[in-house]
């Protein structure tokens, strides 16, 4: 760990308010919250304490360049929130302490009124405040209950949700509680936990068993088991992006979470409780991530099942249709060979994505055709027993071609909220701002946007118009504050519009489009490669590179140094731990613009003799940008002697 006290102060300088900011590889989130801390901070005595978790973004640059008047912590390995909020806490001055998150945007009068507010009640040990999504809606995690072992059951089963205003199934979330008023509550959201240092110096910092979540609801228990109380406090909000490094849709947070649960049971339960809390969440462990494979495997192969046995049943009856003409069909056909081609033909059709959104009816056609190639090499090697008629064949895939395009016109006119084909309505946005932040804004979403319809300058008076007719709505931060944006996000919030602030000063726009999502940044277009149907592409041809390496070993592996890496590398390849291509993790991390993928076996650049550091960018951004299957056969087929490094 290296700590830089850039211009700290006198140890004996008094505070009134100490802010921790906890921050990994989130560098432009992180400047916007340190902005909005510093125009917070204006007329107060403030000391800010940023504890990176080695940050290979640019983060630390960014900190020294641009916040030099604060304290910087720059651990050389991820430590957890936990232990490096406490770092934090180990030196902080001030008469409060505030754990605030890097994806957050706090009100210019905020720290005052929580100050105002903890001042004039002694007894309050720690606060919380109103928290709202990048869409403005209200996040109820702001205001929770202690997760007793009936309370987690009503979650862990989904009671919670089906009466979120009920005083004993919504405890968790206290939905009985209203957003706006000040009350005293159980659990503090630790994405801004205020709490005041001497509660803090009798019940102990954040414990350190918790590496991820947990850890905000075993201190708030521990300030109230202290004889302080917790309170909820609305007269202030921040935007919280939510911008969790573990999706919450995934099993791996099923795990993480619960289990950070089981730890604060048997911390603070005893006896029978402690052992029926242990036993709801295990219980909700395997429950929960069950249920999150199953919720994610009926998303994926509904539509793609349902589409199959629909063209397995009209091969069927094609069959049926030739019988009645006197034209018989072996019975291995019949048992075999159509369910065969309805595999072939879906499959194709998925590889090329046209179970991608949006729909677009060429990949069903495109997909059909390719679908038929293989089917065609496989009739042909058949015994001439087995063979029937080709016709059967094009007539097959006809239908299929016909079943596609009717079911998903139908589809497009019967199901319009779950099922559209191609949209190419024009999005239409609006921005808040000077001329020459206006001009600034509508230049970057030339850049970073396709499918523009409207950008239109609006004014204060247009923005209180609750009927504003956009789709995005941006914010110049140089031209508003930030509670004005967070006024606006709270009345305007509406399920047909986004919301962006466009930082003073920065090449990008900062918002989240959704409460399941983290924060996005809105940057020059390279996220072709992550797609949906090239991250397939690319997952297939890593598949058959793969596997044709592994069957190729006792010849191939003769030609590489570093044999057991050459095997080693391949396997990862083969069971999806790594890609042939990739970014180097230095520059992935240091070029915001690079989406993120696996880390691979060989980069864009080689093949190359050169080693030029812009010429390397360069490389990396068209294969981000451009990317195809093509390129990776190139790459390898240039540089396979480095398989082995």
């Amino acid at each position: 760990m290296y700590c830089y006290p850039l211009n700290l102060p006198e140890k004996t300088t008094p505070y009134q308010l100490t802010v921790i900011v906890v921050n990994y590889n989130v560098e432009y989130f992180l400047d916007q919250c340190l902005q909005s801390v510093r125009k917070a901070s204006d007329g107060l005595k403030i000391e800010v304490i940023v504890v990176d978790n080695a940050s290979r973004d640019g983060s630390v640059e960014m900190l020294a360049q641009k916040y030099s008047d604060f304290h910087l912590i720059l651990n050389e390995d991820n430590v957890g929130f936990s232990k490096a909020n406490n770092q934090g806490i180990d030196i902080a001055l001030g008469k409060y302490v505030l754990l605030l998150n890097p994806d957050t945007v706090v009100e210019e009068s905020g720290f005052r009124k929580v100050i105002d507010y903890m001042d004039a009640h002694p007894e309050a040990g720690g606060l919380g405040v109103r928290m709202i999504d990048g869409r403005g809606n209200f996040l109820p995690e702001s205001k929770r209950g202690l997760p007793k072992p009936m309370v987690a059951f009503y979650k862990i089963f989904g009671l919670s949700r089906i009466f979120p205003k009920s005083k004993r199934f919504g405890q968790y979330h206290l939905g009985h509680l209203s957003e706006f008023e000040t009350a005293e509550i159980d659990i503090l959201s630790g994405a801004f936990m205020l709490m005041r240092k001497e509660a803090l110096d009798k019940v102990g910092a954040l414990d350190e068993s918790f590496f991820m979540y947990g850890e905000d609801i075993d201190l708030s228990y521990r300030i109230q088991k202290g004889g302080y109380k917790n309170v909820y406090f609305p007269e202030t909000t921040i935007i919280h992006y939510k911008g969790e490094s573990t999706k919450k849709s995934s099993v791996n947070y099923v795990f993480v979470f619960y289990r950070a649960m089981v730890i604060f049971a048997k911390k603070h339960f005893s006896g029978n409780n402690a052992w029926l809390f242990s036993f709801l969440i295990n219980m909700a462990i395997y429950f929960r991530a069950s249920l999150a494979i199953f919720t994610r495997l009926i998303k994926t192969l509904f539509l793609p099942l349902f589409d199959l046995t629909c063209i397995v049943l009209g091969l069927f009856a094609l069959t049926n249709y030739w019988s009645m003409s006197n034209i018989e069909f072996p019975d291995e056909l019949i048992r075999y060979s159509i369910p065969a081609y309805g595999i072939t033909w879906v499959a194709v059709v998925y590889f090329n994505g046209g179970y991608d959104r949006p729909i677009k009816l060429f990949k069903y056609l495109k997909g059909t055709i390719l679908g038929t190639l293989p089917i065609l090499v496989a009739y042909a090697i058949l015994p001439k027993s087995l063979q029937f008629s080709r016709l059967f064949i094009f007539i097959g895939a006809a239908w299929v071609m016909i079943y596609y395009f009717v079911s998903r016109i139908y589809f497009h006119f019967a199901f319009p909220k779950w099922f559209r084909l191609r949209n190419t309505t024009k999005k239409n946005f609006a921005i808040y701002g000077s001329d020459v932040e206006f001009e600034r804004i509508s230049h970057l979403l030339s850049q970073t946007q396709t499918n523009i319809g409207e950008v239109k300058k609006v004014s204060k008076e247009e923005l209180a118009d609750e009927t504003l007719k956009v789709d995005e709505l941006i914010f110049s931060a140089k031209d508003i504050s930030n509670e004005e944006i967070i006024a606006l996000m709270s009345k305007l919030k509406s399920n047909d519009l986004d919301f962006k602030i466009a930082p003073e000063a920065s090449d990008l726009l900062i918002g989240s489009n959704s409460i399941d999502t983290a924060g996005e940044l809105y940057i020059l277009n390279l996220n072709a490669l992550i797609s949906s149907e090239n991250k397939r592409k690319k997952r297939l041809f890593d598949l058959m590179a793969a596997f044709g390496m592994m069957l190729s070993l006792p010849v191939s592996i003769f030609l590489f140094k570093n044999k057991a890496t050459y095997v080693q590398n391949v396997f990862s390849v083969l069971v999806g731990k790594k890609s042939f291509i990739g970014f180097s993790e230095e520059l992935s991390f240091k070029d915001v613009r690079l989406p993120r993928i696996k880390k691979g076996i060989l980069t864009p650049d080689d093949g190359f003799e050169f080693h030029d550091e812009g010429i390397t960018e360069k490389l990396n951004l068209l294969y981000a940008r451009d990317y195809s299957m093509r390129k990776d056969f190139s790459i390898v087929w240039k540089a396979w002697r480095k398989l082995d490094s």
